[in-house]
């Protein structure tokens, strides 16, 4: 039987994962990690972006962060984010439509929306259309 640790990933409206892992693996603020049963206890800051759950039977689930925190400890990885919605249930155009609207801001230097949350925004619409990306390539679509 291969080894496993048990993952929480859960966000202010719902709790989105809870259950056995043989890994999980998040972007981080200092790059992307690979957290294996045993790991070295960590607290990190998340990125916006994908964490993928490898399942006991191989089985991936993608969940998009928008960004939150990820803790390692001995047997227990949690995932606590602002917001996350599984990969299945993003939805494309809203994500699209998200990203142009703070491309348009970004650039439009007379808008209401500050240059940062314009970023901040762009930075998030983009990771859910890496996610669902992620989703189509395993999926073989």
């Amino acid at each position: 039987m291969a080894m496993t640790m048990h993952c929480n990933i859960v966000s202010a409206e719902k709790k989105l994962f809870d259950g056995r892992a043989e890994m999980v693996v998040a972007k981080g603020v200092q790059g992307e990690l690979g957290i294996l049963p045993g790991h070295t206890p960590l607290l990190t800051e998340l990125q916006p972006g994908t964490v993928k759950v490898i399942k006991l039977n191989g089985e991936e689930e993608l969940i998009y962060v928008s960004s939150g925190f990820l803790e390692v400890q001995p047997d227990v990885v949690t995932v606590l984010a602002d917001s996350a919605e599984r990969a299945a249930n993003i939805d494309e155009a809203a994500a699209k439509e998200a990203m142009e609207a703070a491309q348009r801001a970004m650039q439009d230097k007379t808008g209401e929306m500050e240059f940062a949350q314009a970023a901040s925004q762009l930075a998030q619409a983009a990771a859910q259309l890496r996610t669902l990306q992620q989703l189509r390539k395993k999926l073989g679509k």
